[in-house]
């Protein structure tokens, strides 16, 4: 965190705020690239954050770009990504997305169904071309340690593993289509190194059961990484370090087999990447004092960062890393954050102790990169949304997207006739 910066990129945007950190997000790839030795591209999850000027910025750092939509694979292409290097997932592709993303020369597809499968094969032989495509497969199993599991039991993502050798030779035998390899992804959000080894180790015997159906080579395998974020206080850091060295082994022996030796491997991966980079600032703006439980009300709630409130997946909502950036050395206090809604779920923090908290200081909200703005309901009760700025070095750039709610800057407040 860079606290003058945030409280300078407060003053001069205003707050709601969002701040994302490039600098940090290109170290967290590099620090990926360094422990595992180049052995892995990235493929960038674009649901994490779809900001194009954050999109544009980490560019030349990712191998593709992961779509999950038609719409997020627009915003790919206007931060200056060649179609051909991006991927589209995600269980529910309506017949037109396909259709608009083949024409458009998608890298690959991401098949989740043979339905699928057939889908893009009638759209590639409309326009003439052969698709590339990975199937997901979705495994028998997924070890425990995960914030949220896919496998192991029925699922909207991906052919069943039990599934998979009749599925695989009704999808080669699609002329327009070319199955160039596999996905997995089966676990989200994990702390546990060992977890996610042990799934890796899953994924490379699955990963051998499909290639041996195919009777060929795969061209590129994706892993989805699952790692996870210290969101909590409580909660220890994954360690990267360890996993790196606990996987190599296995993945160096992987490629040595006749069937892998050509594979590109790449992890998939979107919170572990830019959820540390990012901050939501929010102004308190107000106070009160009620049955001996001490309020701050901020200008953002759960419209702004449901994640933060708990409201996105949490069973036991618990307090994230908050920090008074206005006032960090005065002595502490114990508040109820709540945010500006009209109603009584929007509680951002509950019993929290931070340096006491006067009506116009800043707080920030740790871990804010991924799945803040964009998987809130920013709609609801129509508060301004929040701007979002990056930050590169000491210079800070606005590349604020949607400024819903706002109030005009200048001029008269409008008056209903009578």
């Amino acid at each position: 965190m860079k606290p003058s910066l945030l409280r300078q990129a407060a003053a001069d945007y205003g707050t709601p705020l969002y701040v994302y950190d490039v600098d940090i997000v290109r170290a967290r790839f590099a620090e990926l690239d360094a422990l595992f030795g180049g052995r892995f591209g990235v493929s960038y999850a674009v649901k994490s954050n779809p900001n194009i000027g954050l999109l544009s910025a980490i560019r030349d750092c990712v191998t593709t770009f992961d779509v999950s939509s038609y719409g997020e694979m627009e915003r790919a292409l206007s931060s200056g990504c060649p179609a051909s290097d991006v991927t589209f997932s995600g269980p529910g592709k309506r017949v037109e997305e396909i259709h608009r993303a083949v024409r458009a020369g998608l890298g690959e597809l991401v098949l989740e169904s043979v339905e699928e499968a057939e889908i893009a094969n009638a759209a590639a032989g409309e326009f003439g071309c052969k698709q590339g495509a990975l199937l997901r497969i979705n495994p028998i199993s997924v070890p425990r340690r995960f914030g949220v599991n896919m496998a192991g039991k029925p699922s909207q993502f991906g052919v069943d593993e039990e599934d998979i050798e009749t599925a695989i030779p009704r999808i080669l035998a699609l002329p327009n289509i070319d199955l160039i390899g596999f996905h997995i992804y089966s676990g989200t959000n994990s702390l546990s190194h060992e977890a996610i080894a042990e799934n890796f180790a899953i994924f490379l015997e699955v990963f051998r059961k499909a290639a041996t159906l195919t009777g060929r080579p795969p061209q590129k395998l994706v892993f989805g990484s699952g790692f996870g974020l210290p969101y909590l206080p409580t909660d220890e850091t994954l360690d990267v370090a360890a996993l790196a060295a606990q996987v190599i082994p296995a993945i160096d022996a992987f490629r040595a087999e006749p069937l892998m030796g050509e594979a590109e491997l790449v992890l998939e991966m979107g919170r572990w990447l830019v959820g540390p980079a990012g901050w939501l600032l929010t102004a308190v703006i107000g106070g009160k004092t009620s049955r001996g439980t001490t309020f701050r009300i901020c200008d953002a709630g759960f419209n702004n960062h449901l994640a933060a409130c708990g409201m996105m997946g949490t069973v036991i909502r618990r307090n994230w890393r908050f920090a008074n950036i206005s006032r960090p050395e005065a002595e502490e206090e114990v508040y109820t954050l709540v945010g500006p809604l009209c109603t009584t779920i929007d509680v951002l923090a509950s019993a929290i102790a931070l340096p006491r908290l006067e009506t116009g200081d800043v707080i920030a909200i740790d871990y804010s990169g991924a799945y803040g703005l964009t998987a809130s309901p920013t709609r609801f009760i129509s508060h301004p949304e929040p701007r979002e700025v990056l930050l590169e070095g000491s210079e800070v750039r606005d590349v604020t997207e949607s400024l819903l709610n706002h109030w005009p800057s200048t001029g008269p407040m409008p008056r209903q006739a009578d």
